[in-house]
């Protein structure tokens, strides 16, 4: 999961004010220290983490709940929206035609990165193309046009050209019929003077509508420095976090991002061509806290092109039929990870952490399920409230199962119907009262 470690900590903090019988000074305080606990061992900036949580301190003991909202989900939603104020709103990159930049350190991944935004743009339907003005790195050339060959991607490099702008000023004219153009620039080891001019010099010929830098989620501290030079050199209108798929902390690209008054525009989620989101801050941070995001999966499931199978505005009307989520199941190995997949669901809860392991047992679960539902009715895949116990026993017997996991089925549908339920009225958006319920709080 993204920034896993952040993101237990977090629910953790907030599993305790869902839990508490009232909200006083003592449980915003011990509250607030678990956030800043979590934020510094993630790599986020002391400052912006002191300044994040005296908001948090001051709004908690300060502000009136809003009508219908008690005092425990009040709090919670106001670190909610602190935690999308530090990360911001995001970097909106339209879907129009347009020059795009890539800068960054070597080892950040953005030759990868490049083939990526390039497969993003694709599949939102707009012809791309990608210019390798990499000159400096050895294999850069080799690399950029394998993983476009791969995606059928436009491809224009000069193998042996070692003059950059002249590299990228040629990919310009033979790339002007295509809609989404991407340069990817060479990088060093170090900020070094070179460096910096070459990207100065290119920006000068490519006159790009978007200057985005590419930095990896696990350079921690050193972020801000490298955010800044990039930032004087060229104007970056945006950053692009790989690698936060991994281990990595995360924290200090997050922190680079507040710093020099940018914000991110896509993170990088995995190593495929399609792992690749457009970054945001609502949706980031409600990932984060454990509370899906359904909306990400609908965009995921129609870019690769299953919306047919599934009726979004059924389910969202709360008609989620059995057939409904075994066209679902069929349609994950499309989507991607399980992993990655499970995470934009709210029915996970926050607080529950898989490992690897699990995931893997968790799919072969899945793979059992549509083994169950092959061997119901049509009338008990559009209603399964119909199957009783007589009813179990033929499906286990039909599907090679134990009753026990026929049940496990049911009940894992009821849970996700309810949950869709709960989303209604904003996809993708925090409702509190459902976040409550999956924290454990108590009637109130």
């Amino acid at each position: 999961m993204v920034l896993d470690n952040l993101g237990g900590s977090l629910r953790g903090a907030l599993k305790k004010i869902a839990s508490a019988t009232r909200v006083d000074k003592a449980l915003v305080d011990d509250a607030v220290r678990d956030i800043q606990r979590a934020l510094l061992q993630a790599d986020v900036n002391v400052k912006l983490v002191m300044s994040l949580s005296n908001r948090i301190r001051e709004r908690a003991l300060n502000e009136k709940p809003p009508a219908g909202m008690n005092p425990r989900e009040h709090v919670i939603n106001i670190v909610y929206q602190e935690l999308i104020n530090l990360v911001g709103r995001g970097t909106d990159i339209p879907l129009k035609k347009q020059t795009i930049m890539l800068v960054g350190l070597q080892g950040s991944g953005k030759t990868t990165t490049a083939a990526k935004l390039a497969t993003y743009f694709q599949r939102k339907g707009l012809r791309t193309a990608v210019i390798c003005a990499d000159t400096f790195r050895a294999g850069a050339y080799d690399q950029l046009k394998a993983l476009c060959d791969r995606q059928g991607i436009f491809f224009y490099g000069e193998k042996g050209n070692k003059n950059a702008p002249e590299v990228a000023k040629n990919g310009l004219e033979a790339t002007k019929k295509y809609d989404v153009r991407i340069v990817d620039t060479a990088g060093r080891h170090a900020l070094e003077s070179d460096l910096i001019q070459e990207m100065k010099d290119i920006h000068a010929v490519v006159n790009a509508d978007h200057k985005l830098l590419v930095m990896d989620a696990a350079i921690g501290q050193q972020a801000s420095e490298q955010a800044r030079a990039f930032n004087e050199a060229v104007g970056i209108t945006g950053v692009i976090i790989t690698k936060l798929d991994g281990t990595a902390k995360g924290g200090g690209a997050l922190s680079a991002v507040a710093e020099t008054k940018t914000s991110v525009a896509f993170i990088g989620v995995g190593e495929t061509a399609a792992d690749l989101e457009k970054f945001e801050a609502d949706r980031f941070i409600s990932r984060l806290l454990g509370m899906g995001d359904i909306k990400g999966l609908i965009e995921k499931a129609q870019e690769v092109q299953i919306e047919s199978d599934v009726d979004v505005d059924a389910m969202m009307k709360g008609k989620f039929t059995l057939k409904d989520m075994y066209k679902q199941l069929e349609a994950m190995n499309k989507m991607g990870p399980l992993k990655q997949i499970m995470q934009m669901l709210p029915i996970g809860g926050m607080g529950i952490e898989l490992s690897d392991k699990e995931y893997q047992v968790t799919k072969e679960r899945l793979d059992a399920y549509r083994f169950i539902m092959d061997s119901m009715t049509e009338e008990e895949l559009e209603d399964p409230k119909i199957i009783n116990a007589s009813r179990i026993k033929r499906i286990a017997r039909g599907s090679g199962t134990r009753p026990e996991l026929v049940k496990e089925l049911l009940k894992s549908h009821a849970a996700m119907q309810k949950a869709i339920k709960g989303m209604r009225g904003g996809m993708g958006r925090m409702n509190v009262k459902k976040l409550m319920k999956r924290l454990g709080q108590p009637k109130v």
